[in-house]
């Protein structure tokens, strides 16, 4: 008698051995971590230490800086594009969900208003050549080749994950990101002192191109007095916005092309998640919430002119465009709110499945829009806290705690929503079940069936689909679901346009938080002044993220 084998369990297959490169990935990813911690630390101290006067750190010192880390950085660019179209086995994988069409159409728009505030940069630098180093006038040329080589690189490769030269890949792009981070710093460096010197002239900075500060620290003197020499100053003041949110995009992408550096996806997983169709921006809506968010933005940008030329005039209405200001404000985040809960209302009667994928972009995704709200949540705080213990008894001091509550409230509800939509499967991902009884006769004893006399054909509705039991519930499911879908997009592109008005009135120069002399008064104007510079830059990453982020809840709605 054969011996029958033992019964138990299957010894599952062998899993996929990972050579010694691969086993090696924290020990590369811990060496490119502490290589762009060293040189973050360096690049900050020195535009730290460039922003007072009292520190001997000059402006063409950060520049130099700079420049030499965009030279490197590109350097590496070009040997990665060379190096994967020698060797064609170098992307055995590429990550659907990485470098999505919207985030790099974004990043294309941000990179050509860079190379236009690069432009002014060099026109103004030129404008005074005479008493000028020649870095200032080689940083913003540098800046625009690495910002065109950067832009194609992010293109064509954000989705790679490539499998040579691994720890020279991950300490390259650690060091690409931390050069974008560098940039970023400076800019809001730059923009900030700037926006500090049109409501102070007790607060100078090194990197701001102020003619005098320019004479002091170099010991000529470089007046701007030309028409054209006060255009480009103006103009890329103007820009920096742009170039801010392009080094902001271009280090996400950045960060998850390192993320995938080695990474081995399933051949069952390859294809794994939804391709998006394309985009009908108001395709499938209710169109209730792209009329009212094209309302908002409108009448958004209509106030945010308004503000600008009554606190800019002399014509002692700082209070009236103050109000006009926060009132906007509390209507837009009131809508915003509500609209959010709405959303997240909507959720809890969708049955779709939750995907648990790993999936680093995702994962990316969410901690920067925890983290970014961060700095809003911090601004508004330390306003509530000077409202209620300064206790002003006047409107503005009213509409100002009430902007900050609302700013709160809605950070927090629109976070929800964003998140719990981008965990979501694709349209039509019902959760696991058992499988719908066919809607067939009610008795199953096939023998008894083929001894019945034959008979005329059932009416359809008795009988089986002819597409199959998984179409007709398929159907069924979509014609439920087709209203949520339908406010979910509605829900997504308002809150879109929402975001876009509100990351423009601070971006290009909207500054109540010095208008308003509440917590100037409260604080004094050094501490709030450090509040305001450090914390809204994040405030307005965070709105131009949550786009980003919208418009793929919109593509997965």
């Amino acid at each position: 008698m054969s011996e029958e084998p033992a019964s138990g369990p299957k010894e599952s297959p062998p899993a996929p051995r990972t050579g010694p490169r691969e086993a090696w990935k924290k020990g590369g990813r811990l060496l490119s971590v502490l290589l762009a911690v060293n040189v973050l630390l360096l690049a900050c101290t020195l535009i730290s230490g460039g922003a007072f006067n009292k520190v001997a750190v000059y402006d063409t010192d950060v520049f130099a800086l700079l420049t030499a880390m965009m030279l490197l950085a590109t350097l590496w660019i070009l040997f990665y594009l060379l190096r994967t179209v020698r060797c064609p086995d170098a992307v055995p994988y590429r990550d659907k969900h990485a470098g999505p069409i919207w985030l790099r159409g974004g990043l294309v728009l941000f990179g050509m208003c860079t190379l236009v505030m690069d432009v002014f940069k060099t026109g103004y630098y030129s404008s005074f050549f005479e008493c000028q180093s020649a870095i200032k006038i080689l940083h913003p040329l540098t800046q625009a080749v690495f910002v065109i080589i950067q832009t194609y690189f992010l293109w064509v490769s954000a989705k790679d994950c490539i499998h040579i030269h691994l720890d020279l890949t991950r300490c390259g792009l650690m060091f690409t990101l931390t050069t974008n981070l560098a940039i970023w710093m400076a800019a809001v460096v730059d923009e900030s002192v700037h926006q500090a010197h049109s409501h102070s002239n007790a607060s100078h900075s090194r990197l701001a191109p102020d003619p005098e500060r320019v004479a002091s620290g170099l010991g000529g003197d470089c007046p701007c007095a030309t028409a054209i020499c006060q255009i480009f100053q103006q103009g890329y003041f103007y820009l920096y916005p742009f170039n801010i949110e392009y080094s902001l995009f271009a280090s996400t992408m950045l960060y998850v092309m390192w993320k995938n550096v080695g990474r081995l996806l399933a051949s069952s997983t390859r294809g794994h998640g939804h391709t998006p169709s394309q985009v009908g921006l108001f395709r499938e809506t209710f169109f209730a919430g792209p009329i009212l968010g094209l309302m908002l933005l409108v009448v958004g940008l209509a106030v945010f002119i308004i503000y600008e030329v009554q606190v800019s005039g002399e014509g002692g209405h700082m209070q009236q465009a103050l109000v006009i200001y926060y009132s906007f404000n509390i209507v837009c985040l009131g809508l915003m709110t509500l609209v959010s809960l709405s959303g997240s209302i909507i959720y809890r009667f969708d049955r779709r499945a939750m995907d648990h994928h790993k999936n680093p972009t995702r994962t990316l995704d969410v901690a920067l829009l925890m983290g970014a709200a961060l700095g809003q949540y911090a601004i508004s705080y330390y306003s509530i806290v000077a409202v209620v213990v300064g206790m002003p008894r006047d409107l503005l001091g009213g509409l100002n705690l009430a902007h900050a509550l609302l700013m709160i409230a809605q950070h927090t509800f629109q976070n929800v929503f964003i998140i719990e939509s981008l965990h979501r499967g694709p349209p039509g991902a019902e959760p696991h079940r058992s499988p719908p009884k066919e809607p067939s006769l009610t008795f199953a004893n096939l023998d008894a069936l083929h001894t019945l006399p034959s008979c005329p054909p059932a009416p359809r509705l008795v009988g089986p689909s002819p597409a199959g039991p998984q179409e007709a519930v398929a159907i069924i499911v979509t014609s439920r679901g087709h209203w949520r879908s339908r406010c979910l997009k509605d829900i997504s592109l308002f809150l879109l346009l929402c975001n876009i008005i509100l990351w423009i009135m601070p971006a290009f120069g909207a500054r109540p938080h010095f208008s308003n002399k509440v917590e100037v008064d409260f604080y004094g104007y050094s501490l709030w002044a450090a509040i305001v510079n450090i914390c809204l830059p994040f405030g307005i990453f965070y709105r131009m993220h949550a786009v980003s982020s919208l418009l793929e809840v919109y593509v997965l709605s």
